[in-house]
């Protein structure tokens, strides 16, 4: 089952709705879905309402405004390999504020000075259940789905200190797509591959098999120091094939699309505009 965030024609309040295909049935608002996200989630399943066309709806991240979103850097090997970083002894967690989400097919702009935006296709994990000081078992299985993300970077900010907040936040830099339930998904260690596209063009082809830190492993690290709530995200990291690393670098320019496809979550399409907005035409790759 899929589940997405939405707003409805002339209202401000984010929605929970269960996307069929073409249409959407509406759940709940998004504070009281992830209130009780074990139970609504039960009945999104057997609901059998009217549907709205998805034409009609504005589609916005499913997570509520107090989510937090810790991003796991270098947790591919062959990503690490790449960029001739050292396997790390422990996971590198940076933060992603929720101001900097939005959903597929939303635009996302180059910031000012830089040469352009870097992709890194990657699993997104939703928390449903409150974690505090648990184990990798419990950790996992307290997990709703996941969702294709977008940890789209802005590298010449990440590069200007050791800390890599701003780089990380810019404006709808991190685009995520509907929420597929685990129960559909199944564990990440037996192998999702993770497609990133540009323009057509593949250029990242990994597979969640080579991850370093796999999700329960991590949500029971971070719930030792603080606790994660509904409704928090973990993103998982990204396989190699980003475009700092290439001879010369590629990055993504206004009129680029972006597109992320994982195996049983979909395909997450971005188009990159410029810091006006304005689209002009894709520099030669």
């Amino acid at each position: 089952m899929k589940l997405a965030g939405v707003l409805l024609p002339g209202e401000d309040t984010v929605r929970i709705a269960r996307l069929d295909g073409d249409t959407v049935r509406v759940v709940t608002d998004v504070a009281r879905f992830w209130a009780d996200a074990r139970g609504w989630t039960a009945k999104a399943a057997a609901l059998t309402g009217d549907a709205v066309p998805v034409g009609s709806v504005r589609f916005v991240p499913p997570v509520p405004p107090s989510a937090r979103v810790v991003c796991v850097g270098l947790n591919y090997r062959a990503h690490a390999a790449e960029g001739s970083f050292a396997v790390p002894e422990h996971p590198t967690l940076f933060g992603r504020w929720t101001a900097s989400l939005t959903a597929g097919g939303a635009s996302a702009p180059v910031p000012a000075g830089e040469a352009g935006l870097d992709w890194e296709g990657e699993v997104a994990a939703y928390v449903a259940e409150p974690l505090c000081d648990a184990d990798a078992d419990t950790a996992r299985a307290a997990v709703l789905g996941y969702s294709t993300f977008n940890d789209l970077t802005a590298r010449r900010a990440q590069k200007l200190t050791s800390q890599w907040t701003l780089g990380k936040n810019g404006d709808r830099s991190g685009p995520m797509g509907p929420i597929v339930t685990a129960d559909e998904v199944g564990d990440l260690r037996d192998g999702l591959r993770v497609r990133t596209r540009v323009n057509g063009t593949v250029v990242q082809d990994g597979d969640t098999r080579d991850m370093i830190f796999e999700v329960g492993e991590v949500l029971s690290l971070i719930s030792r120091t603080l606790t994660l709530n509904p409704g928090d995200v973990i993103a998982t990291g990204t396989p190699d094939g980003v475009g700092y690393v290439r001879t010369p670098p590629w990055l993504l320019t206004p009129g680029d699309v972006v597109e992320v496809e994982i195996d049983r979550l979909g395909t997450l399409r971005t188009p990159i505009v410029g810091p006006d907005g304005r689209v002009t035409a894709s520099a030669p790759s």
